[in-house]
């Protein structure tokens, strides 16, 4: 069970949808959502029933789990319906499924590189053009585009992933400007290194994890859990002037502004 040390009554009884809630980051921001009294729906392709099962124990507020591939939009547009049909209409979007696979310049070939950005983009934008008329008619909501800092670094080793993650705070501003009237904020929010466990499985080591930490301004690891509250602060009302921003968590790796 998590120690929040924010609570955001406003979220108890929201509607909530997270792409890939059920592992990694998203399996936090899942929890976190949860733990504030939100009525969570969440997709992923690998089965996350026991996901649901732990936080149903832990809070009494059990999770909505649905199977579903986000790069298959129409199956993405009947979860999100389904979603909508259980928990009533999408107050926050949280659009965080993404694949930071790794690639070389010479590999990519165009069937890889479509991949890449139907896993990492595609889907943020048709999630979006989903939920956004019921926003309008409930008078409102917010929407939370996972992006990364790997851009703003330039980062390489990963180019199709490093684009898409640019692309999204490209797109989360131009949503935010024509979804403003409806009352519809739109924001990007850019982690730094989170150490997940895919993340440990794959690149972590003690000399590459050393190096980023001589990087960021704070001197620790970025644990998933601290993208929760960032995220919650987001939905929240707590930021109900706050639109087509680019939100870093990344322990001061980058500066903007």
């Amino acid at each position: 069970m998590i120690e929040a040390t924010s609570k955001f009554p406003d979220l108890k009884g929201k509607s909530v949808f997270i792409s890939g809630g059920g592992s990694g980051i998203g399996e936090y921001l899942t929890e976190g959502f949860i733990a504030q009294g939100a009525k969570v729906t969440f997709c992923q392709r690998s089965d996350a029933t026991a996901v649901c099962d732990r936080l149903e124990k832990e809070y009494g507020n059990r999770p909505l789990f649905l199977k579903c591939d986000v790069t298959d939009i129409e199956a993405l547009k009947k979860t999100l319906s389904a979603a909508a049909d259980t928990n009533g209409n999408i107050d926050i979007l949280v659009n965080n499924a993404a694949w930071d696979n790794r690639h070389t310049l010479e590999e990519m070939t165009p069937e890889k590189w479509d991949h890449m950005q139907n896993v990492n983009i595609r889907h943020h934008y048709f999630a979006v053009q989903a939920v956004a008329p019921a926003m309008k008619k409930n008078g409102g909501g917010s929407i939370i585009n996972y992006s990364s800092i790997s851009y703003m670094m330039g980062n390489g080793g990963y180019v199709a992933y490093v684009s898409a993650k640019a692309g999204i705070t490209g797109m989360t501003r131009g949503l935010a400007r024509e979804l403003g009237p409806d009352n519809i904020r739109v924001n990007a929010l850019m982690p730094g290194w989170v150490i997940t466990e895919r993340q440990k499985d794959l690149w972590v080591t003690d000399e590459a994890l050393a190096g980023h930490l001589e990087r960021q301004c704070l001197k620790e690891p970025i644990l998933p859990d601290a993208m929760i509250e960032p995220t919650l602060f987001l939905a929240s009302s707590a930021s109900r002037m706050m639109t087509g921003q680019a939100l870093v968590i990344d322990g001061g790796v980058v500066v903007t502004g």
